[in-house]
C-alpha cells in the first residue's frame, strides 16, 4: 500500500541555518531506498509561492499563497510503499523533522 508522508513545519524554521542541515535528510532518504519502500519525495518552495486555484460560479480564480493560513506548512514529502499503516508510522517517527512539526501519514487510494 502507497502512503504519503506530508511534511509540515513552522515555515520560519526552513530559514533557519541550524534546520538546514541536508545530511540527516540524505540519510533518512537512504535509509527508505535501501528498505525498497521509497516511491518519491520532495521538498517543496516557500508558501509565498504557492497559488491556489479555485472554480466558482464557472469563473476559474487565483489566490496568491497557500490554501489556508496555518501555523504549520506543508514543505514536502515522501511516497512510501509500505506492508500496513504502521510500518508508514514507523518511516514517519524517523523523519528528521518530526521533533519540529508534524508529519501527517495519508493511504493513497488505490484504483
Amino acid at each position: 500500500m502507497q502512503y504519503l508522508l506530508l511534511i509540515y513545519e513552522d515555515e520560519n524554521n526552513f530559514t533557519n541555518p541550524e534546520n538546514m542541515v541536508i545530511e540527516p535528510w540524505m540519510e533518512y532518504t537512504r535509509a527508505v531506498r535501501e528498505a525498497g519502500v521509497y516511491i518519491g519525495g520532495n521538498a517543496l518552495l516557500p508558501t509565498t509561492t504557492a497559488t491556489t486555484v479555485r472554480e466558482r460560479e464557472g469563473r476559474t480564480l487565483t489566490t496568491d499563497g497557500p490554501f489556508a493560513e496555518t501555523k504549520e506548512q506543508l514543505g514536502g514529502y515522501y511516497l512510501l510503499d509500505c506492508n500496513d499503516l504502521d510500518e508508514a508510522i514507523e518511516w514517519a517517527a524517523k523523519i528528521p523533522s518530526v521533533g519540529r512539526g508534524s508529519i501527517e501519514v495519508r493511504p493513497v487510494m488505490q484504483t
